[in-house]
């Protein structure tokens, strides 16, 4: 709780200066030939995995947002770029893909993409509520693209472009089905449809079907009773299937968020008084859908094999691992030998590895998309993304800003033409300038979260009498006010305030790790005050999607009125520098998450917890650098912790030397050398290079130190995750 609050202290005293920068933006690279997961540190939903020659492209989930089913390309799997959506805006001649007349498409819209490459061209195919299965076709990745409507009853599927020029798509849950499609996309082949896997055989959906070798492999996921990834093999493309798991409970320390709810039996209106949502209990310990499930598997130039799964990730939204495979007996298993079905937040990138002399590839390190916006350009960023289809005439780019007409709606879920870009964790600060002139009575505009419950904080432009009608001949004059509102709660906050200049700056300060956020306001630019409390956040399956920032401008007397213009929206990330993380050259204590305690290195040779209060000699350890995210650990009398036989309690103990010099091929030298699994906030792993398995210390039995923990729990207190205290700067 300590730790959490001084996290939170920290986040909001930068969030109020103007001074400190921090420019870099999350990448998963850690420049030192590793990476770390996630890929992306905000919500990438239901990956499906391509290659193509030596490019990579992964495309997902976009749901009732535009431009739809986003494409990424990467030349490494682990730094990727935004080139692409399939479509500017859905095409159908329905309301409710516009917010139009009372309708929408919360929740509903595009999902669960499956991208191919056949006959010279890139297919994307993906199902919309109501309309059935659509396919998008170019030859070349950055389009243009051509909508082929299929309809059929068809989604989240997996599609498969025969050897013999067939092409299949499996589909379903539980009892999974394999369809036929026609060549020219126009939709299934009918009377094609089979089952191929029956009902009771534990497999799931979000199906990602494969031919290797000549054998039929399906990818897909189930969370019955909870999530986890399964593999389904056959010769035949219509079986009959084995199924194994090939990862579980991997969730890299990470528990669910509290789920949005509503009461049973009633469906409240999107956009309604809060107090009919409540935000669920939060079960720390379990598994839930946390862990790395749906998603594709790809394999690398150099023959290795990668799974590229989603996690229900806080209130985040669903983001992409990257984890490495191991081909156990013609399965593809997640993980690494020794330790199957885990896989770890930190690793060596595609084609590197523990014994490379290398430290990284040719490709450039840097984050998907630019999320700051001058508007100064003729075309808004790749990373914004428009709440259902927007009404062209409605706004513009214009003198180096973004200026949205208002438009009726009476809550910020209503709101027709909201600006959007999905929130980026472990922590961002998020500002933008709101220029007020072109505001008139009854017009609310500002910047908002579009999630269940929504919150935001705004100008509000209202009409009031003027008393003294000497000076206005009794007509009206209006006022600003300044709002933050919290859907969960239904309250309203109002402060008055003058405007010079008509010009505002607004603030989000999130801390989504936590699944909390507070609104910020400043008149000058330069010092903020806070406004409203730190909002509980979470994720839920209403929308399905995570937290999403939101420009809005809007009319709550039910005209198109004035407008509202934006300017500089930046996004500061201080927790996406990460190197300071491991605390090379150091001398630390190593604190076990799951007991308080420290631990040390007994004389009798073994390594064990002390008292929570010792600071002595023997509970300091020095971080050696061995490169590459590898360390090791030299106690303060100059031993140094190596792993014996395979890692059981007590056999993690101490060695007199180690040899810089002799190959890192070489036992002797692996056995002491871990690479540091960065949990962020001083928390971390060691994973041992020689058996892939976890430093750990069970708070239970009394047993020492071992080298045999498979990875964490989802509430880090099953003794595998450590903390690190600096005891000096030993360099």
């Amino acid at each position: 709780m300590t730790h959490r609050i001084t996290t939170l202290l920290a986040l909001t005293l930068f969030a109020l200066t103007a001074g400190a920068q921090f420019p870099a933006s999350w990448t998963a690279d850690n420049g030192n030939g590793t990476f770390t997961n996630p890929l992306f540190y905000d919500e990438f939903s239901d990956p499906d995995i391509l290659r193509v020659g030596d490019d990579y492209y992964l495309a997902g989930t976009t749901m009732h947002a535009v431009p739809g089913l986003v494409i990424l390309h990467s030349r490494d799997l682990v730094n990727w770029e935004n080139i692409s959506y399939c479509f500017d805006r859905f095409d159908f001649d329905d309301d409710a893909f516009a917010l139009k007349n009372g309708r929408e498409v919360y929740g509903q819209g595009i999902w669960a993409p499956c991208i191919r490459y056949a006959n010279g061209q890139f297919y994307v195919f993906s199902n919309v509520n109501g309309k059935g299965l659509q396919c998008y076709t170019a030859r070349d990745i950055r389009g243009p693209w051509t909508h082929h409507n299929m309809q059929g009853r068809i989604y989240d599927l997996g599609v498969l472009f025969d050897d013999d020029g067939k092409i299949y798509a499996i589909h379903g849950y539980g009892k999974v089905l394999c369809t036929e499609l026609k060549a020219d996309m126009s939709g299934p082949v009918e009377g094609t449809e089979r089952v191929i896997i029956p009902e009771g055989n534990g497999v799931g959906e979000g199906h990602h079907i494969y031919k290797i070798d000549g054998m039929y492999y399906l990818i897909s996921t189930d969370y019955a009773p909870n999530g986890r990834t399964l593999c389904s093999r056959s010769k035949s493309i219509w079986g009959p299937y084995e199924t194994r798991v090939i990862t579980a409970d991997e969730t890299y320390g990470y528990h669910a968020a509290p789920l949005t709810q509503v009461p049973r039996g009633t469906q409240p209106r999107i956009g309604t008084d809060g107090t009919a949502f409540a935000l669920g209990p939060q079960d720390k310990d379990a598994t839930a859908c946390t862990n790395a499930h749906q998603g594709g598997i790809v394999q690398y130039k150099d023959g290795s094999w990668w799974a590229l799964f989603m996690q229900d990730f806080h209130s985040i939204g669903r983001t992409v691992c990257l984890m490495p495979m191991t081909w156990v007996d013609g399965w593809p298993m997640v993980g690494l030998p020794g330790n199957l079905g885990r896989a770890p937040r930190t690793w060596y990138k595609p084609g590197l590895s523990p014994s490379s002399s290398l430290t990284s590839s040719s490709e450039t390190r840097h984050a998907p998309y630019d999320r700051s916006e001058t508007f100064d350009g003729k075309e808004l960023g790749r990373v914004w993304q428009w709440n259902h289809n927007p009404e062209e005439k409605m706004w513009s780019l214009k003198g180096g800003r973004l200026r949205l007409n208002t438009m009726p709606a009476d809550q910020l879920m209503w709101a027709r033409n909201t600006l959007t870009q999905r929130v980026i964790g472990p922590q961002a600060v998020t500002t933008v300038e709101l220029y007020v002139k072109g505001m008139k009575d009854g017009d609310v505009c500002g910047l908002g979260n579009i999630n269940v419950p929504c919150s935001w904080i705004g100008i509000v432009k209202e009409a009031k009498e003027n008393k003294s009608k000497g000076k206005s001949g009794g007509k009206e004059n209006s006022d600003y006010i300044l709002r933050c509102f919290e859907q969960l709660t239904n309250d309203t906050i109002d402060v008055p305030v003058g405007l010079s200049g008509g010009r505002i700056w607004l603030r989000s300060i999130g801390d989504y790790d936590n699944d909390q956020a507070q609104y910020a306001y400043s008149l000058d630019g330069k010092e903020f005050k806070t406004l409203g409390r730190m909002m509980p956040l979470s994720y839920q399956l209403i929308t399905f999607q995570g937290s999403r920032h939101a420009l809005f401008a809007f009319n709550i007397n039910g005209k198109n009125c004035g407008y509202a213009e934006f300017d500089n929206f930046t996004v500061e990330e201080p927790a996406a520098d990460r190197s300071g993380n491991i605390p090379y050259g150091k001398t630390i204590r190593i604190i076990n998450k799951a007991t308080g305690r420290p631990a040390i290195a007994l004389k009798h040779g073994v390594l064990y917890d002390s008292h929570p209060g010792d600071r002595s000699e023997l509970t300091q350890f020095r971080v050696i650098d061995r490169g590459q995210g590898r360390v090791a650990l030299q106690c303060a009398d100059g031993r140094y912790v190596k792993v014996y036989g395979d890692g059981l309690p007590g056999d993690v103990r101490f060695t007199d030397k180690l040899d810089a010099s002799a190959p890192r091929a070489v036992d002797e030298v692996n056995s002491a050398e871990f690479l540091w699994q960065d949990f962020l906030g001083h928390d971390f792993m060691l994973l041992s290079l020689k058996n892939h398995r976890y430093l750990c210390k069970s708070p239970t039995t009394g047993s020492p130190y071992s080298m045999d923990s498979p990875g964490p729990d989802p509430a880090r207190r099953n003794g595998a995750v450590l903390q690190w205290e600096l005891v000096s700067n030993t360099d």
